[in-house]
């Protein structure tokens, strides 16, 4: 999403620092009639006064197009991609991107090429489960002599999901399954046979990761075993006993994860959907995503 966006301008402390130090130089140049010092401070005035333009020029011509974010679980970190991109025939320079207009710790972008554009990462904390909307974003600068701040807001519709957190039991409740093979088991992951290995889920246990492959600089795999292959469950929210609501969802969100890592079909039930059983990443999503905005 590309958005151009309204520019407003603020003095700085080094501004007011400076501005304290003009004053004492007026006062010492009319106290003694010194023609050196005179010239020194209308110096020093004339650069504070050129310099607005420049500030405003180094920031007014840049687009902002923000991507997709990926959903998270709740009290992960969220990473918003941001690109910047400069539609002028000259570099742009101290470029700061955040999500408040008074956050001096966003992200910073050196220098962005003319005609080019620059990638960043916002990162922030997930709030609860649920859509959000990022509704704006701000580029600052105080290039180049750091008397004014200049901020160009950006106007967004960007939306992300955040999943509820996982917590609870790991263990899937007996009379979630609904195949006659893992009648006798009491959870999944603790077969006897070594089935191999598969890649890591965002969020699940990590009792079952390959640390040995993570030491050898291999990417986080977890262990699977023969006995899990065989269930087929229906996760049910009335199968959670914690009295809180988002409690409970923390359960299923765990359910689900640790039905994923043991690569047994799943479904999930609600008051107001029921998915079928099935695997895969977008199943895992899908019932993630059912999970955020359930209410």
């Amino acid at each position: 999403m590309n958005r151009r966006g309204a520019l407003s301008i603020l003095p700085t402390r080094g501004l007011a620092a400076l501005l304290f130090v003009l004053a004492v130089m007026w006062y010492a140049a009319s106290s003694q009639n010194n023609a050196a010092a005179y010239l020194l401070l209308f110096t020093l005035a004339g650069v504070v006064v050129v310099s607005i333009p420049h500030t405003l020029a180094n920031i007014s011509v840049l687009t902002a197009t923000l991507e997709s974010i990926k959903p998270t679980f709740a009290g992960q970190e969220i990473s918003l991609p941001v690109e910047i991109v400069n539609e002028s025939a000259a570099a742009r320079h101290g470029i700061a991107v955040t999500l408040s207009k008074s956050d001096n710790n966003g992200e910073r972008i050196d220098n962005v090429p003319a005609g080019k554009a620059e990638r960043v990462a916002l990162r922030f904390p997930a709030p609860s489960r649920g859509e959000h909307r990022i509704e704006h974003l701000w580029l600052i600068s105080i290039y180049p002599f750091g008397f004014h701040k200049v901020a160009k807001q950006i106007v967004t519709s960007q939306t992300y999901v955040v999943y509820p957190k996982p917590a609870g039991n790991p263990a899937l409740p007996r009379d979630m399954s609904s195949s006659t093979k893992s009648a006798n088991r009491s959870e999944f992951g603790e077969g006897d046979d070594f089935a191999g290995v598969r890649a890591y889920v965002q969020g699940e246990s990590q009792r079952h990761i390959d640390w040995k492959a993570v030491a050898r600089g291999q990417a986080l795999m977890t262990k699977q075993f023969n006995a899990e292959l065989d269930a087929e469950i229906c996760i049910d929210l009335a199968a959670a006993r914690q009295s809180d609501l988002e409690d409970r969802l923390s359960q299923i969100a765990l359910w689900i994860i640790e039905a994923e890592r043991a690569r047994a079909p799943y479904g999930l039930r609600l008051p107001n959907l029921k998915l079928a059983p099935s695997l895969g990443q977008a199943h895992f999503h899908r019932c993630l995503h059912a999970l955020a905005l359930f209410k």
